[in-house]
């Protein structure tokens, strides 16, 4: 598994940022079944950074928490070997990894949601790189559907990685 981790945000947490994202990553890539190593860009970035990529790309003028930028579509979420899936494999030349694609946080959304929230950073920063993964895997939620799924799946993954809510 490679972690490509930038943080271009220039602020810190208190808990070691590229630990965390490699048990994350590792425990949503066991979870949706991945047959292969992943490798995976995150970049922490400011307000305005996040901002600007989400008019850019979203077309929605307003800061968010998580962009996620999936390399692969699927037929289905955590479909290895849907003809959606083989059309669009991408994997790196250099380690022969599955480049899943790039996730980018946003470290103020992330301060002023767990503040909201009332949990710890770390819980905070887990859920949206949990959420993200996901979205690099094929889940979405835009349907109801696919909501529950993709709810259900950071439930399981969130407790299965022991953090909860509160914290």
């Amino acid at each position: 598994m490679t972690v490509l981790y930038e943080n271009e945000w220039g602020g810190e947490f208190g808990f070691p940022v590229d630990k965390q994202l490699e048990k994350l990553i590792s425990c949503v890539t066991d979870y949706v079944g991945c047959p292969y190593e992943p490798e995976v860009s995150v970049t922490l970035v400011s307000k305005e950074e996040i901002h600007r990529l989400n008019r850019e790309f979203r077309q929605v003028d307003r800061p968010t928490d998580v962009l996620s930028f999936p390399m692969m579509e699927y037929d289905s979420p955590g479909d290895f070997e849907g003809d959606a899936f083989l059309a669009t494999i991408a994997v790196s030349p250099e380690t022969e990894e599955l480049v899943l694609g790039d996730i980018v946080l946003c470290g103020d959304v992330i301060r002023e949601q767990a503040k909201e929230y009332g949990h710890s950073d770390e819980r905070e920063f887990s859920f949206l790189v949990v959420h993200s993964m996901l979205h690099l895997f094929g889940y979405d939620h835009i349907e109801e559907d696919e909501r529950a799924a993709m709810e259900q799946a950071q439930r399981d993954i969130m407790e299965k990685l022991g953090i909860k809510r509160q914290g």
